[in-house]
């Protein structure tokens, strides 16, 4: 006998035992309440990584001014520096350096702030907090990638500065 026919069963005894139509009885199983508490989860898992996705959108952006700001404001430096000799290259690497750095110190603080609400959490709950390092590697690392990735535009231009003009801007 399957699970359907044994719910049928019992909901036709149940009503009989109380004078009421089977149609009148509702079973809910817990693999059914489960299946609902995972379609929730999901749903809430979603909102949070959307809510997660436009959160890097809108610091990358903000990375990505800071690094034009920084970019406009040596731009004398960037020319002495090509002058000197420091090539296309030189200058690529040392803004892309410069937003990974500054996004990686970025995602540090979220982590400690983070590790930190955790764990203030489990203490008042009097739930264990359990912290893995590579996760916090990953993302830290996920967070210097998103710098240079944005880092990008602000790194090219400054590299493909013409050291003349360059030394010319006040």
């Amino acid at each position: 006998m399957n699970l359907d026919q044994f719910f049928n069963k019992f909901k036709a005894y149940l009503a009989k035992l109380h004078g009421r139509e089977p149609e009148d009885m509702y079973m809910y199983t817990a693999m059914e309440e489960m299946t609902s508490v995972d379609s929730m989860m999901g749903g809430l898992s979603m909102a949070v990584g959307g809510i997660a996705a436009i959160s890097l959108l809108v610091g990358g952006i903000g990375i990505m001014n800071i690094m034009l700001v920084s970019v406009t404001e040596r731009t004398r430096e960037i020319g002495i520096r090509k002058a000197l000799g420091a090539r296309t290259k030189d200058v690529l690497i040392q803004f892309l350096t410069e937003s990974a750095i500054l996004s990686a110190c970025g995602g540090m603080i979220g982590v400690l702030m983070g590790v930190g609400l955790v764990s203030l959490g489990g203490l008042a709950f009097g739930l264990p907090v359990v912290i893995k390092p590579s996760v916090i590697l990953v993302a830290v690392s996920f967070s210097a990638m998103v710098g240079i990735f944005f880092g990008l535009y602000p790194a090219s231009k400054a590299a493909k500065a013409d050291p003349i003009d360059a030394l010319r801007y006040e």
